[in-house]
């Protein structure tokens, strides 16, 4: 039973360290690195929402939303760096139009609306939220690589404390009808390693002040949470069990991020109004 239990542990630790490893040294090197991480991972996680959109007989604009969502990415980066001026946001509306004038020439497609819907959908899900972090990457137009490295330790804490505790204590399903093996043992398991992560950053990073990263540590707490059973529902209505395969032990890039893509736009709120 508790081969079974451990069976991806060895490829979920490799990928996990190289990937964490790779993403920390990009992060502290330069915003330069930042950027070309984050832009590959928008990428992928684009290219997993739509093949998936796909298996569920979908029709959305794959190329159209990818490009959209990789513009959207960049010019928030080079808005935030001040590099451009903020009026460049406004160039995202004329894409979204340019979404119904496409449809307009696509023959024989039987729910038009529907494939529009999902294509900004997977824009919305995947992609702003990862422009709004470069929000608070930069501070008056200069790189700050603490808030964002702050945050993904405290997410992978969350994760990494929920998996360990779940695996061995978890008997109380937290929502059994989306996603069975998540037990609220593994929630508090996840909750209080993070806040350990969470007060750590509060000491080495000085950008914040202390309430605030313990703020930040329960936004990604309960937001991670949320963005982990959000992405749940999407496999599950798709009878699928990983949203891809590029990262052994993890699943896909869907899978390994969606922490992030409920909690990213209430941290950079909580960061630009409090």
């Amino acid at each position: 039973m508790a081969d079974k239990k451990f069976s991806n542990l060895l490829p979920r630790l490799a990928t996990g360290l190289l990937g964490a490893f790779a993403i920390i040294l990009g992060i502290v090197l330069s915003e330069w690195f930042y950027f070309a991480i984050f832009f590959i991972i928008v990428l992928f996680s684009l290219l997993e929402f739509y093949k998936l959109s796909g298996i569920d007989g979908l029709v959305p604009q794959k190329t159209f939303g990818i490009v959209s969502g990789l513009i959207i990415f960049s010019l928030s980066f080079f808005i935030a760096r001040g590099t451009l001026p903020s009026k460049y946001f406004f160039l995202f509306f004329p894409l979204v139009c340019i979404m119904f004038i496409i449809k307009l020439y696509k023959r024989l497609e039987r729910k038009p609306f529907t494939n529009i819907a999902f294509t900004v959908l997977g824009i919305f899900y995947t992609a702003v939220p990862f422009a709004l972090l470069n929000m608070a990457v930069f501070e008056a137009h200069r790189y700050n690589y603490e808030i964002i490295l702050g945050c993904l330790l405290i997410l992978w804490a969350t994760d990494t404390g929920a998996y360990f505790a779940g695996t061995f204590f978890g008997k109380r399903k937290l929502f059994e009808r989306i996603s069975p093996k998540k037990s609220w043992e593994g929630f508090v398991g996840g909750a209080i390693l993070a806040m350990v992560f969470a007060y750590g950053s509060s000491v080495y990073f000085t950008s914040l002040a202390p309430w605030q990263w313990l703020c930040i540590g329960w936004i990604i707490i309960v937001g991670g949470t949320y963005g982990d059973l959000v992405e749940s529902l999407l496999k599950r209505s798709i009878s699928i069990k990983d949203s891809g395969d590029s990262l052994p032990g993890h699943g896909g890039f869907l899978d390994r991020f969606d922490g992030l893509f409920i909690s990213a736009p209430f941290i950079v709120a909580f960061l630009e109004i409090v």
